[in-house]
């Protein structure tokens, strides 16, 4: 998988096209992880480089774009809702003055340890989005995240799953998604580039 000519003959195979959906991962994939802790305020949260443009360029490529988090520091009592919704209204705000468009943000405030139904590798969160927009098909469904949870949580309901960042620093096992990229921008700049060939 790491010759770039068989990541975007895959890509080619997959043959997307605007009846598609994209899932997200937030931290790690759309923004900076803040280490050790949680983003509780809108000031923490930096997009990751060329992340506005990907996501500007996606909006054309896939009907839909949602975004799947946890967020068990709401669990954890160190910020609430109302915050959490403040951040999304930043990120969103930003990512629609560069041309980018989210369809809708899904988030499981829940502690790891509940094993809430929401809460990734459970596929809560998908399960709500397809009933939200009846039009997404899990066959016809890419996400994208920077966690073997995020990758579980593809699998579970037969959608894409593309890991965003190095496999071999959280040793997880290749056969568990179909593709790997540095980043959200290296995915898009090869799906666009697949894309415009066809």
């Amino acid at each position: 998988m790491d010759d770039p000519i068989n990541k975007k003959q895959v890509l080619g195979q997959w043959k997307i096209t605007p009846t598609w959906t994209l899932f997200l991962d937030r931290d790690g994939v759309v923004n900076q992880r803040k280490i050790g802790g949680y983003i509780t305020v809108a000031d923490e949260f930096e997009f990751l480089p060329g992340v506005l443009q990907a996501i500007a360029v996606a909006s054309k490529l896939f009907g839909k774009i949602i975004v799947v988090t946890n967020q068990q520091g709401i669990g954890k009592g160190l910020m609430t809702d109302e915050q959490l919704i403040q951040i999304h209204d930043h990120m969103l705000k930003r990512i629609a003055e560069n041309n980018g468009h989210v369809d809708k943000v899904y988030y499981s405030p829940f502690l790891a340890e509940t094993n809430h139904h929401t809460r990734k590798p459970n596929p809560g969160m998908a399960m709500q989005a397809a009933k939200d927009f009846p039009q997404i098909s899990f066959k016809r469904c890419i996400m994208l995240g920077d966690t073997a949870s995020d990758m579980e949580f593809a699998r579970s309901v037969g959608m894409k799953a593309v890991f965003i960042g190095n496999p071999e620093e959280i040793n997880i096992a290749g056969n568990s998604f179909d593709l790997d990229y540095p980043s959200f921008s290296d995915f898009i700049k090869d799906l666009n580039a697949v894309l415009v060939i066809q």
